[in-house]
């Protein structure tokens, strides 16, 4: 009863009202058909929140969430704007809608009332009231546009990226360095100058920023200025040609911009990879001291009639990283079930021989025996013996290496290594010579850290083959062809360009096989046709793929992961459920380069309190 009389009583006045407040709307009560008209032209140039749009007559089949606003309705030049006060979440479908309408009587007048009635109403001192029940009995707008539209500006809003601020202002900021850089702009000095301080507020505000949350609170002020002062310069720049023109040579300029730093980019890399740290520089000086203030009884190992023993577990580990060397040792050790059984033969050059050492007989590993050895006293290792060693001493090897004028003849740095002017790095193919007495030896990089204990290796039945390892061709480039040149006809007719690699790292070795099949001989054949490099660039992988060729076991991945060193994104789960990671790649854990998250992996089995550490100030 309440709402009935409320509705007549507004009638009453709404009827009357326009006829004094709105002369020129006198003429659509005179004719309906003319007010139905204007009523539907007012209807289609609706604004909401001051953007106009053209609405649809009809209802939309959608069904949306939308915030309904509550506020002032007034009318401007027919137009009806609302100021949003308030909102409340509401949702109805179109169905709901329709059915709402009907029982609601007040919103029917509203909605089939030309423009000045409307206005009168809403201008009535009960209008709160009638706002207020009409918010009740409709809780959504009847065009289903309007809630679409609503809805839709929820969801962008929701769905926004995190940098979303962050990239407008980069955008302002190249905008505005074009408008600059334009004559029309060059010659309004005050444009310029206003320009010029706006692309120093949002460059102080931008910072390194890289997501909206590093953004000072004063940002979205300087990007409402910004957006201001570069409407003023699209006002003063019509010449849509010089804009194209400037675009493009912009683009091309960072274009080369960025391929140069590409370039130093790696080159860098490259460089800190290889270069030693002072820390680790610092340890062999002053294990070398150390050892050489001991006498000859403190220089020798315990244990060292194990080392020819074949019943037990072998490890070969060729380095002179000391502290590398360290942690592959320490995190065997932590996992072996019966650490006693374990052996590991440690082959370093000559600087690094007492130095070894010195860290193994101050740093004991448990009840594990340790052999430190210096590759010097490999006599039978030399050039008349090994095609390598051969090739690394000539003329055209150092002048490839150390000539400044021959830096571009290569474009992949890589490949330019001097690790691999080093033996240590291709004595894995002389693992039977090495140990002439044992039968199977597990190798290990001295990049590695192992998380399972691995005695199970040594009971796999490799079926014949010589090397087991975990094979790397679930990516293309982990094949063959990737390594190989297959545009020579001796490595076409050879070797199937889509073969699957395997990597080196962790590889259970059958020396019994080995010999049998003359694996070092074969080695040998295909460095000696290699002498030019036509077949392959240098390094162990290439030959290896060669030399094992059809002779490789493959292992499963779950022994070895990869990528440690250089992919930032290794599955969390391969990562814990590997018995060894490997961080191959320039990325290596010692480095200030490592990535930090695989650090840990790393750093656990170092024992940061150990006093040479300290000395050399190495820490975590």
């Amino acid at each position: 009863m309440k709402v009935r009389h409320i509705v007549l009583g507004l009638l009453s006045i709404s009827v009357i009202a326009p006829i004094f407040l709105y002369t020129d709307r006198v003429g659509s009560f005179v004719n309906p058909s003319s007010s139905r008209r204007d009523f539907l032209d007012d209807v289609s140039a609706f604004t909401v929140s001051g953007d106009t749009r053209h609405l649809n007559v009809l209802h939309q089949e959608t069904s949306a969430a939308l915030k309904e606003p509550i506020g002032v309705v007034y009318s401007d030049n027919s137009t009806v704007t609302r100021e949003h006060k308030s909102a409340r979440v509401l949702s109805a479908t179109d169905e709901e809608r329709q059915q709402q309408q009907l029982s609601n009587p007040i919103r029917q007048v509203i909605d089939r009332a030309p423009p000045g009635l409307t206005t009168a109403l809403d201008s009535h001192p009960n209008a709160s009231d009638i706002s207020a029940i009409e918010l009740e009995q409709q809780p959504t707008q009847p065009s289903g546009k309007i809630v679409q539209e609503h809805s839709d500006n929820k969801h962008d809003r929701l769905t926004e990226p995190a940098d979303a601020q962050v990239r407008h202002l980069k955008d302002q900021l190249i905008r505005a360095k074009l408008y600059l850089s334009l004559p029309a702009i060059k010659n309004n000095p005050h444009v310029t100058r206003e320009l010029r301080l706006r692309v120093k507020e949002v460059t102080r505000a931008l910072g390194d920023a890289t997501k909206d949350s590093d953004l000072p609170k004063n940002a979205v002020d300087k990007l409402k200025a910004m957006d201001q002062s570069l409407e003023k310069g699209k006002q003063i720049q019509d010449d849509c040609a010089a804009v194209v023109k400037k675009l493009r040579a912009m683009l091309h300029s960072s274009e080369e911009q960025l391929r140069v730093h590409k370039k130093q980019t790696m080159f860098l890399t490259q460089l800190t990879a290889k270069t030693l740290p002072k820390g680790l520089h610092c340890l062999p000086l002053r294990l070398t001291t150390e050892y050489y203030t001991l006498n000859s009884s403190q220089q020798n190992f315990p244990n060292q009639q194990k080392l020819e023993d074949p019943r037990l577990y072998h490890y070969a580990l060729f380095s002179d990283n000391i502290l590398a060397a360290a942690v592959v040792v320490n995190s065997t050790i932590s996992h072996a079930k019966h650490p006693s059984d374990h052996v590991f033969h440690i082959v370093t050059d000559r600087l690094n021989y007492a130095a070894m050492r010195m860290w193994f007989l101050s740093n004991p590993p448990g009840k594990a025996t340790i052999q430190v050895q210096n590759i010097e006293e490999f006599t039978w290792l030399n050039s008349s013996y090994s095609p390598v060693l051969k090739q690394l001493g000539s003329p055209s090897m150092i002048d490839y290496y150390f000539r400044a004028h021959r830096a571009s003849s290569d474009s992949n740095l890589k490949f330019r290594n001097p690790k691999y002017l080093s033996i240590l790095n291709h004595l894995r193919f002389y693992l039977p010579e090495i140990f002439p007495k044992l039968k199977k030896v597990l190798f290990l990089d001295d990049d590695i850290v192992v998380q399972k204990d691995l005695t199970g290796l040594w009971s796999l039945d490799l079926k014949g083959n010589v090397n087991g390892a975990v094979e790397t061709c679930g990516e293309s480039f982990h094949r063959f062809d990737r390594y190989l040149n297959f545009s020579n006809p001796l490595i076409s007719k050879n070797f199937d360009p889509h073969a699957c690699g395997w990597a080196y790292g962790m590889n259970i070795f059958d020396l019994a096989e080995w010999r049998r099949q003359s694996i070092t001989e074969v080695y040998h054949r295909w460095q000696r046709l290699n002498r030019d490099r036509q077949l392959w660039k240098l390094g162990t992988l290439p030959p290896g793929l060669i030399t094992f060729w059809k002779r490789t076991y493959s292992l499963d991945k779950s022994w070895h992961v990869l990528g440690l060193g250089y992919n930032p994104n290794v599955n969390q789960r391969e990562i814990d459920r590997a018995a060894v990671i490997h961080y191959n790649g320039n990325l290596k854990p010692w480095l200030e380069i490592g990535i930090p998250k695989y650090k840990i992996y790393w750093a656990k089995y170092v024992d940061y309190e150990t006093v040479y550490l300290r000395e050399c100030n190495i820490n975590p």
